[in-house]
This record gives structure tokens, C-alpha cells and sequence, in this order.
């Protein structure tokens, strides 16, 4: 019976080996928790891939949950899987996979044993990339606000193509030329600008939005190129107020497709941004207000 038992034993430890060495996806294992929920830590990864420069190979998304990453140290490319799965609204486990695609089989061997170079730059990039995300934290609030109307308006627009990393600085690039424009022909303004976000790849973080400065309408109405003019007819949304840099407000928008998924609505992904100050005035970015409205999805009657 005793041997038998051993049997079973060896067989079953030669098997658990066998996945270890020969089976096992990943070399090496991070978690972490952070204090903010999943799309902002999506929006850093790959913030923080950027900064790796020349080590970054590549960075694809499956998801907003899951990215994979490929960095190149001297001979070496390893693998990051990234996993974020969401805990409360405000809190999310971060599960980083990490393999090394030239040395899989040494690593196995030598990780139980020894502290190894893979180990050691994994933390050392690991502990890089929770102090970059710990200070984007510290610089923006989202608070959801529940459903609200945004009211219709008249708008001149300029149409715009950009990442959502750069639409800061796509706004403040055209703004002059939006405002300078209503200033020029004494156009009477109705409000403070907003964005339209009309088309939204979030696997690609690619969008398409009209600028718009709300004006009253009139009877002559100056032509030009490349603004044009159009009624925006207003929407019934889900809306978030956002505090901070308006270069990172697209985190409102994660915060809303979270919170319309944990209380059952559905919304279009087409976020609209109100913006109540002026930022070439400065100040304190936490006290830039922003409001952002996710349309709910018209109900069939």
C-alpha cells in the first residue's frame, strides 16, 4: 500500500514538474492592488510603455482588461501579461505575467532557488510603474453624479481626428482659431465649449470629436473651410463631474461605463465633455471642473 501511495505521489509530482517547467505561461508573477479603478490603469500601462522608449517592442489590448507587452532588454525580450480585475468602484487587483522568451526554461530552473535578473528588473520596472500610477491618482477626481440633461444648443465646430492622449493638445492647438474666429465676426457666445465625441476605438484609443463653441444662432453666418455650424439637439446621460488636468478627462469615461455596467444601464459610447475653465489661466488643476455625460441608450417603447 505504502508503495502504491509512493507511486501515486511521484507521478503526481512529475506531473505538477512537468507543467512547471514545460506548461506554465509565465516565468515569474506580480500582484499589486491599486486605489483607482480599471480604465485609468489602462490609460498608464500604456503612458508607462511610452516611457520605456526603445525597450518597448510592442503593446496590444485584448480588452480593457488585458494587455500584452513586449520589452527588449540587451538580448532578452520578456513578456508582460497585464490582468486588471476590478474590486469595488474606487479599488483594482493587478496581475502582471511575466516571461522571459529566450531564457523561459533557465529562469523555471533558477527562480525557486536564487534571486534572478529577471526577478530583479521586474520589480525594480514594477515599483516605476505603481509610483508613475500613484501620481496620476493624486492628480484627478471623478465623482458620478447620476442621470442628467444636457441641454441642445447652437455650435460653431471644427471636426477632429486624434488619440485620446493628445486631445488636450489637439484643443489647445485650435482653440485660438475656434475663438478667434467667433471674436472676429462678433459672433455672440452661449456657453462654455464642449466636446462631441462621435466615434470612440477603445482598443486603439483612436477618436473622432466636433469641437464646439456654443453661439446664437442668426440669420448671416460667416463661412468658413473648415468650421462649420450645426444644432447640437442636447442628451439624456449618465454625468460625472471630473477635477484635473482636462488632458486626462477620457478617465471620466471609464468611471461611467463602470458604474452604468454595476447598476444595469446602458449607454452609447460617445462621451460629451463641458469645460469650465480656462486653463491657459493655470491654477490649481484640481480645481478645473469639467462635466462629463455618457448618453444613455434610447429605450424601445
Amino acid at each position: 500500500m505504502k508503495r502504491k501511495f509512493s507511486l501515486v505521489l511521484l507521478a503526481v509530482l512529475l506531473i505538477l514538474l512537468g507543467w512547471y517547467l514545460f506548461m506554465k505561461p509565465n516565468d515569474y508573477l506580480i500582484t499589486f492592488k491599486a486605489n483607482t479603478f480599471p480604465g485609468a490603469i489602462n490609460q498608464i500601462v500604456k503612458s508607462w510603455n511610452k516611457r520605456m522608449g526603445a525597450s518597448s517592442l510592442s503593446l496590444e489590448q485584448n480588452g480593457l482588461l488585458h494587455l500584452k507587452q513586449q520589452l527588449q532588454f540587451n538580448d532578452t525580450i520578456v513578456r508582460y501579461d497585464w490582468e486588471i480585475i476590478p474590486l469595488t468602484d474606487s479599488t483594482s487587483k493587478v496581475k502582471v505575467r511575466i516571461k522571459d522568451l529566450k531564457h523561459s526554461f533557465q529562469n523555471k530552473i533558477m527562480i525557486p532557488f536564487t534571486n534572478t535578473v529577471l526577478e530583479r528588473r521586474s520589480k525594480r520596472n514594477l515599483i516605476n510603474f505603481n509610483k508613475l500610477l500613484n501620481d496620476h491618482i493624486q492628480k484627478f477626481k471623478v465623482n458620478i453624479a447620476g442621470e442628467d440633461e444636457l441641454k441642445s444648443t447652437f455650435c460653431a465646430y471644427l471636426t477632429i481626428r486624434s488619440v485620446q492622449s493628445e486631445k488636450a493638445y489637439s484643443m489647445i492647438r485650435d482653440f485660438p482659431f475656434l475663438s478667434g474666429f467667433v471674436k472676429q465676426h462678433d459672433l455672440q457666445t452661449n456657453g462654455n465649449p464642449f466636446v462631441e465625441v462621435v466615434d470612440w476605438n477603445m482598443e486603439n484609443d483612436s477618436i473622432v470629436y466636433n469641437f464646439c463653441y456654443p453661439i446664437v444662432q442668426s440669420d448671416s453666418l460667416p463661412q468658413n473651410d473648415e468650421i462649420k455650424y450645426r444644432d447640437f439637439k442636447g442628451v439624456k446621460g449618465l454625468k460625472a463631474i471630473y477635477n484635473g488636468n482636462y488632458m486626462t478627462s477620457d478617465r471620466a469615461w471609464y468611471k461611467l461605463l463602470d458604474h452604468a455596467k454595476a447598476n444595469g444601464l446602458e449607454l452609447e459610447n460617445n462621451p460629451i465633455e463641458v469645460f469650465r475653465n480656462n486653463p491657459s489661466l493655470g491654477g490649481n488643476e484640481l480645481e478645473w471642473v469639467a462635466e462629463i455625460y455618457m448618453p444613455l441608450k434610447e429605450r424601445d417603447e
